[in-house]
């Protein structure tokens, strides 16, 4: 009998979904990986900085505001789940140069820029997002982004 294992990639998304499930934002539930030489590094899912009252309770900015998607990303309470994986990891002390990101979905501008500058060479996303300046970003900065 031959044993049905998932590939890499299908193995660390399956570790940011159920990253995603642990989001307290009302409008995207969102996951995120950083792996290394096949080794987690970080997890993050996004939600609000620690201490500050989930937007599942005290409710959504944007939603408040009526800020549609993908703009105006400096009106949300929350981080993505990007910033959070980077943030682990640079306070676990964690080396992510050269890393992949595993992502449920694609990371935005402002996600992008961070990426790039943390030194993740390649981001692995389940779903889209449409962010043309991101993605022209990603390409200049030769950042892969491969859909799963």
């Amino acid at each position: 009998m031959e044993l049905q294992r998932p590939s890499w990639d299908e193995y660390f998304m399956e570790m940011a979904e159920l990253a995603r499930k642990r989001t307290t934002c009302l409008r995207r539930g969102v996951g995120a990986v950083i792996v290394k030489d096949n080794r987690v590094m970080a997890t993050g899912y996004n939600g609000v900085p620690k201490g500050i009252t989930h937007c599942s309770e005290a409710g959504c900015l944007r939603q408040q505001m009526n800020v549609p998607s993908g703009k105006m990303h400096e009106l949300c309470r929350g981080l993505h789940a990007e910033q959070n994986a980077i943030i682990q990891a640079a306070c676990l002390g964690q080396s992510i140069e050269g890393a992949t990101l595993y992502c449920t979905t694609q990371p935005c501008i402002i996600c992008t820029k961070m990426i790039i500058n943390a030194g993740i060479k390649r981001v692995v996303v389940k779903e889209s997002y449409p962010d043309e300046l991101a993605s022209k970003m990603a390409e200049e900065a030769g950042l892969k982004i491969e859909v799963l």
